[in-house]
């Protein structure tokens, strides 16, 4: 089914009456802030004192990598959704704006919200776009980079001591109720697959649309995997970067210890950007290669740059793309479903769990009569 449209402006320029606009509302947001208690100018202060105490020329180059990585990888999905949705209205303005409002988004939302944002922003975009499709073409998206991360994790796991108890250790404590809910899981999926059988069918066929570039390998080595590349020596680079300027010895080790650690936060925190997680991680990652003081210094330092030009650059980019208004409309329009989204898989695992509560307590009862 054919999803709403919305048209970028046919000027080339964004009018200044937008820009002033954006200007009023920030300064609005920023009151609001104040009134609710939100300590809005104390974090602009520890961002301006951070930025302030880095070399000049470390932050600029920084800032360039961090743009490269945003530009490279939305240029994958950018050949994802094209190559999906040839007669779909597939712009790559659009399709850039959409990825740099998601990264900005998971710096200030929990649970990597802004993901699930920019997938429904997709299908706003793009004609006959179906969820099931951009979720397929998200997997596509994600075929390099979990294939790194996971060697990134062996990594860690071999060479890091202590990495496996911070985030897993509650596996070596509690075995048996590991395979019961391995064994639960994979009953519940089959069950639930019997029940949505045609259903899952049709989600199938749409799915084979959103990944239809895996069946072009030259295709997806040129416009997916290339680009990806690219974006993943840049995010090395910007590590590197920063370790740089805090003094902290730069080396293929020291890179992938960081690398397999932010991985791993962001993957299992639920704070926004992995905030506090990130932090540890890094700290434990350069244990033996600098102090925690300075290990802290340079992880937040990267974390609020990187937020802070995140933020900036994917407002410029809807502005420049949508229009301040249409702009807002439909990122707050798509957060809104996003949210819905989130609370109704919150509520169904609420009530599976429900049920095997009441499952295990009908069991216990005629045991207890028997006693």
């Amino acid at each position: 089914m054919a999803t709403a449209q919305i048209a970028p402006p046919d000027h080339g320029r964004v009018r200044l009456d937008r820009i002033v606009i954006g200007l009023l509302i920030l300064v609005v947001l920023g009151a609001a802030a104040t009134v609710f208690g939100w300590d809005v100018s104390g974090w602009l202060k520890h961002v301006w004192n951070t930025v302030t105490s880095i070399s000049l020329g470390y932050l600029i180059v920084g800032i360039i990598l961090i743009t490269l990585q945003t530009v490279t990888t939305a240029y994958a999905w950018y050949s994802i959704l094209r190559f999906a949705y040839p007669d779909g209205g597939v712009r790559w303005m659009e399709v850039l704006t959409c990825y740099a409002t998601a990264v900005a988004l998971n710096f200030v939302l929990p649970a990597n919200l802004g993901t699930l944002v920019m997938l429904l922003m997709y299908t706003t975009l793009i004609t006959a776009c179906t969820f099931a499709g951009v979720l397929a073409g998200y997997v596509v998206q994600k075929v390099f980079y979990t294939a790194i991360g996971i060697a990134g994790y062996l990594y860690l796991f071999l060479s890091v001591e202590g990495t496996f108890s911070l985030q897993l250790g509650f596996l070596d404590e509690h075995p048996v109720a590991l395979l019961i809910l391995f064994a639960a899981v994979i009953a519940l999926l089959y069950l639930v697959g019997r029940v949505l059988r045609r259903r899952i069918e049709e989600w199938w066929k749409q799915a084979k649309v959103g990944g239809a570039i895996l069946t072009r390998p030259r295709l997806y080595l040129s416009r997916v995997l290339l680009p990806e590349v690219v974006s993943y020596v840049a995010m090395l680079g910007i590590i590197a970067v920063f370790l740089a300027a805090y003094n902290i010895p730069v080396s293929f080790h020291t890179l992938m210890r960081v690398v397999a650690g932010n991985s791993m936060a962001n993957m299992t925190s639920v704070t926004p950007g992995g905030a506090g997680v990130v932090q540890g991680f890094n700290v434990l990652s350069l244990k033996g290669i600098t102090s925690s003081a300075n290990a802290t210094a340079y992880s937040v330092a990267q974390q609020l740059v990187t937020t802070a030009w995140s933020i900036l650059l994917a407002i410029v980019l809807l502005a420049r793309t949508f229009g301040w208004t249409e702009g807002k409309t439909l990122v707050t329009r798509s957060y809104g479903e996003a949210r819905e989204k989130s609370a109704e898989q919150a509520d169904a695992r609420r009530a599976r769990r429900e049920a095997r509560r009441g499952a295990r307590h009908g069991e216990a009862e005629p045991g207890s009569a028997e006693g």
